[in-house]
């Protein structure tokens, strides 16, 4: 059986409460489209449930920064950041998660430099031509 709806003002309540604060584009959609909050609170207990999650709340912030870093959207990463500080995360483990993101960039580079190195290998293994 499903839960029953609630209030846009409930569901900003509520960030204002685990997030420290509501994120300003979260805000201002309230205003816009009340169906859009609606449908971020849902898909955030979709990914995240609030109930019965395999991976505790600090473990899902300290994902949900380092993919926020990565993907370069500001908005989550300091929506997750005011999270961090609500929920007192060490700052060692919010470092390890910055190290995490800066690697898993690192590492889609050398992996998209892959023809890159097949050139280079190519031509080290052939004669110079000159």
């Amino acid at each position: 059986m499903s839960e029953p709806a609630r209030s846009t003002q409930q569901i900003l309540d509520q960030m204002r409460v685990t997030m420290g604060e509501v994120p300003p584009a979260i805000e201002k959609a309230a205003g816009a489209d009340a169906r859009m909050v609606a449908e971020q609170a849902r898909s955030s207990a979709f990914a995240m449930p609030p109930e019965d999650g395999a991976l505790d709340p600090e473990i899902r912030t300290l994902i949900y920064l380092a993919v926020a870093l990565a993907t370069s959207n500001r908005a989550c990463t300091i929506a997750m950041v005011n999270k961090a500080r609500t929920q007192a995360i060490a700052a060692p483990k919010l470092l390890e998660a910055v190290h995490i993101a800066r690697f898993a960039l690192a590492t889609q580079v050398v992996g998209n430099a892959e023809p890159v190195f097949d050139l280079v290998n190519e031509r080290a293994a052939a004669p110079d031509p000159r």
